[in-house]
């Protein structure tokens, strides 16, 4: 027993040793992406700031190009960084990185992943992602939701009068997050959760929600640190936030029921909005998946989630680089005017004609992608990617925010100029891959023409009517453009603006 005392040290670095050998043997015949150095335990996660596609970004150029291996933790990840590699994972093997990771936090408060955005590749995302086009996004439904948008976008710009009216500083950005919540709540849940102290309440569990979701997440990257999770409180908020949003969706969900057997005799009494579909197609029963109260209550997670905070980063970041270059805000602001020609009424028709209105909101997206790196894929299978070899359940994170700054695609790459697109066919849209703010392939985001239909309706509506400053003689130069670290990338510090009415 005693020599078991003195020898067992030795056994226990043997062991090691061989693991050791047999590790280094059935790696040395992979062709690994380049991969920065990294510690024990953490990886790569020292080397992570807290705007995580610029910490990217910087390793990429230093490291690895447009391919790099990192590890989060005990997660290797891929980093993706040029139009190329993006191509291959999202279009030429798109099928084999289709997949979302499975995180248990992910799980905890996105229904079991029941939502579209991170359900796992299969029949269940087919049919869900099916219900949300054809019943919220598209082309029919947004024509449905016209109206909607209409009349919240003329709420706006009644409250930019009255600021006007009172030469008061105007905070477009939480304005912008208002609008964006109106519009998606009305179209999802039928009514509006802005209002009162009820309002503020919805507001504030969505930002914890955000919060939590974007949250570094130690029980996933590195299982042996989870216990700090609990320590600081984070496990108890995400409980906590994942409970009360339960609550409000059941509550959503119970008050429908409600409504519905009260006009069960007279279903032309109420206009049917995202809630009473889902209802309907529970009942119907048709999809060949389960789809209970909680897929429901995903789906209308999902919907809002996705269409609120990504929405309304466009519009402020937009709006922020239209004041922070007057030249640029003066010839969209004499385009949309002259296009117009002192019509009241705004028509899509008139919007598609706004070319270089078109160019400004591509430049925007090109600079500030809402969410830099799109939301993580999975590798399904060992696969070579353009001639490295990557390993199954690689995550693989997709830095748009670079690809959108390849100095070899783009003439000065971090100027704001939106006459580059006006002779490039480039879009956002999924198909070129130097742009993919919205991503692309199977897990594209489904909600991009109904968001911009949304930006464009509200930003020249806003274009038209007011002339727009910096408050207290500030010059563009004064202009914070900093970015806030979050699951979307937003300002810093928000935007303030002075608004004056203009004559039609």
């Amino acid at each position: 027993m005693v020599y078991l005392v003195y020898i067992s040290p030795f056994i226990l670095l043997a062991l090691f040793l061989v693991k050791l050998h047999y590790f280094n043997r059935s790696t040395t015949n992979k062709n690994l992406p380049p991969s920065p150095p990294r510690l024990p335990v953490i990886g790569n996660l020292h080397q992570m700031g807290p705007l995580l596609h610029h910490s990217l970004h910087s390793l990429s150029q230093n490291h690895g190009g447009p391919m790099m291996l990192i590890h989060l933790g005990s997660v290797p990840t891929l980093i993706v960084s040029s139009a190329e590699a993006a191509r291959e994972i999202m279009k030429t093997q798109d099928l084999k990185f289709a997949n979302r990771p499975d995180v248990k936090l992910w799980r905890k408060l996105l229904c079991d992943l029941k939502e579209v955005s991170v359900a796992p590749y299969g029949e269940y995302w087919r049919q869900a992602k099916s219900i949300m086009v054809v019943h919220l996004l598209s082309n029919k439904k947004m024509e449905d939701h016209r109206e909607v948008r209409e009349e919240e976008s003329a709420n706006f710009v009644e409250t930019i009068k009255k600021f006007s009216d009172q030469s008061l500083v105007v905070d477009l950005s939480g304005m912008f997050v208002k609008f964006t919540n109106d519009v998606v709540c009305r179209v999802t849940f039928g009514n509006k959760y802005s209002e009162g102290e009820s309002g503020k309440k919805f507001r504030r569990m969505l930002d914890e929600f955000f919060e939590v979701l974007g949250g570094l997440n130690l029980e996933y990257l590195v299982p042996q640190l989870a216990w700090l999770d609990r320590l600081r409180g984070y496990d108890a908020k995400v409980e906590r936030v994942s409970n009360e949003l339960h609550d409000f969706l059941d509550g959503v969900i119970d008050e429908r029921l409600r409504c519905q057997s009260i006009y069960s005799g007279d279903e032309g009494s109420r206009n049917e909005d995202f809630v009473d579909v889902l209802l309907r197609i529970q009942k119907d029963d048709r999809t060949g998946v389960t789809f209970d109260r909680l897929a429901i209550k995903a789906l209308l997670l999902d919907a809002y989630t996705a269409g609120t905070d990504t929405t309304a980063t466009v519009l402020e970041w937009t709006f922020t680089e239209l004041l922070k270059h007057p030249r640029v805000l003066k010839k969209v602001q004499d385009e949309v005017r002259i296009i117009l020609d002192g019509k009241d009424q705004i028509k899509q028709a008139d919007i598609e004609k706004m070319k270089y209105l078109k160019a400004v909101f591509k430049e925007t997206l090109r600079l500030h992608p809402p969410i830099p790196t799109l939301v993580p894929r999975v590798a399904s299978q060992d696969v070579k990617v353009m001639g490295y070899d990557v390993a199954k359940g690689t995550t693989v994170l997709i830095n748009a925010w670079t690809i959108a700054r390849d100095p070899n695609v783009w003439d000065e790459p971090n100027e704001f100029r939106p006459e580059r697109f006006l002779n490039r066919t480039t879009d956002f849209k999924g198909h070129d891959f130097d742009l993919i703010p919205f991503g692309a392939g199977r897990r594209g985001c489904p909600g991009i023409s109904f968001a911009m239909a949304t930006n464009e309706n509200l930003l020249v509506n806003l274009l038209h009517k007011f002339k727009w400053e910096l408050p207290n003689g500030q010059s563009e130069e004064d202009l914070n453009v900093d970015e806030r670290p979050g699951l979307t990338i937003r300002k810093k510090v928000p935007l303030l603006v002075v608004a004056k009415c203009l004559s039609s």
